[in-house]
């Protein structure tokens, strides 16, 4: 099976190829290590003998190697077959953290750091356009859905069990359990990813991924994967206080409550992966506004405790619906560049993800309380908005073909036309 042939047999839609669960795996073991600095912090500083702040840098190296390595990453690895790359950057990601895992100061555990993230940037990138390209177009949406999904499961399941394995043996022993993890990843991705003698696959070359990428809508794609990933980041970063301080919940529940966010985001992943192909721009406006409204509320009452969990629910929920949708559009928007424009994508979101917390952190500064990231999330999220609207205008205006897309008023209403 060649891995760029994209069946158009109806029957293929209602089933996902192994390979592309696979590539999820991959996105699990490494999205956990993603987000589990999160809970080892204070030991880490203790062991490390810097401060919290300094400890708290990591995670935004991290966060700088996944803006400048997936696009870095893409076009290094343009011209090697898929599965070859897939296999190289998990290898980097696990020499990376065993390096990481037996570093006897910062500065190496700093430099690991920024390595994994450049090679979990790269995955990124080549993991969304394997996927897309294994499925008919029909499904590219649930296959999106399939590999982000990865990372939400990391959320749910893979930084808390991060988190107690620390409390037990140090966080070391997370790094090591990442590094094993995401080993039997790469020995999956050698047997169930096609790449081997007879496999064929389009030219790709850089010169022609750009020309496919100078496209007025896909940049503001761009934008608004910013924008919508940064609206529900900036209220997560900051979830743990606006419980505790703001809320009055023990420390106890905060897990439990964070587990219920991405419980909300599995089930928008799922459902928005569903219906990213189908009503793409109506899907971000319900998901956008969703967002927007659950951000209100919860900064409007957050001393409520049944009305804040509710709203961290449904902030999950909301917020994660529109990712196979900005996973999957850019595609649409710019098919002749089926890397790159992945990859710039991954970039995106991680723009979001650095400054959106960054705003909300001066928003704390400026002594507006714990509760003010949620308005910093809401305007964000309004932003997204416009943008998405916008999108469907000129949607409307550049289809040469009637039937390529629905235009805005079917978009949002649902109605053909």
């Amino acid at each position: 099976m060649a891995v760029d042939s994209k069946s158009t047999d109806p029957g293929r839609a209602g089933k996902m190829p192994l390979a592309v669960h696979i590539l999820g795996l991959g996105i699990f073991t490494q999205g956990t290590s993603e987000f589990m600095l999160s809970g080892l912090l204070p030991d880490m500083a203790d062991d490390l003998g810097v401060s919290i702040p300094d400890a708290g840098l990591l995670i935004s190296a991290f966060a700088i190697g996944m803006v400048v390595g997936a696009p870095l990453l893409a076009v290094a690895t343009l011209s090697w077959p898929r599965r070859t790359a897939l296999v190289a950057l998990q290898a980097v990601f696990i020499a990376a953290h065993v390096v990481g895992a037996v570093a006897p100061g910062y500065g190496l555990l700093f430099a690991t750091r920024i390595v994994s993230a450049l090679a979990y940037a790269g995955f990124w990138g080549v993991a969304v356009a394997t996927a897309v390209s294994m499925v008919p177009v029909s499904a590219t949406g649930r296959a999106v859905a399939v590999v982000a999904g990865g990372l939400t499961l990391a959320t749910i399941v893979g930084v808390p069990a991060g988190t107690v394995l620390s409390q037990f043996a140090g966080w070391r022993a997370a790094f090591w359990a990442v590094a094993v993890l995401t080993l039997v990843s790469l020995f999956c991705s050698v047997l169930a990813i096609p790449g081997g003698k007879g496999t064929q696959e389009e030219t790709r070359t850089l010169t022609s991924e750009l020309r496919a990428m100078a496209r007025p809508q896909l940049w503001l794609s761009y934008a608004i994967t910013a924008f919508a990933f940064g609206a529900v980041i900036v209220t997560f970063s900051y979830l743990a206080p606006v419980l505790t301080d703001v809320t009055g919940l023990s420390e106890g529940w905060v897990p439990a409550v964070l587990s219920l966010f991405g419980v909300g985001g599995l089930i928008g992943m799922t459902i928005g992966g569903r219906v990213a192909e189908s009503h793409p721009i109506r899907t971000l406006v319900l998901g956008l506004g969703g967002l927007v409204v659950a951000s209100v509320v919860l900064a409007l009452a957050a001393r409520n405790v049944t009305v804040s969990v509710v709203a961290v629910f449904f902030l999950g929920m909301a917020g994660y619906v529109t990712n196979p949708v900005l996973q999957s559009r850019v595609f649409t928007v710019a098919p002749g560049a089926p890397t790159l424009v992945g990859a710039a994508n991954t970039s995106a979101f991680n723009i979001g993800n650095t400054l959106a917390p960054l705003l909300g952190g001066l928003a704390i500064g400026a002594d507006w309380g714990y509760a003010s990231v949620a308005w910093v999330g809401a305007t964000l999220g309004v932003l997204g908005l416009l943008g998405t609207l916008w999108a469907g205008v000129l949607q409307r205006r550049t289809d040469d073909a009637p039937a390529a897309a629905p235009d805005l008023r079917q978009e949002l209403t649902g109605a053909d036309v």
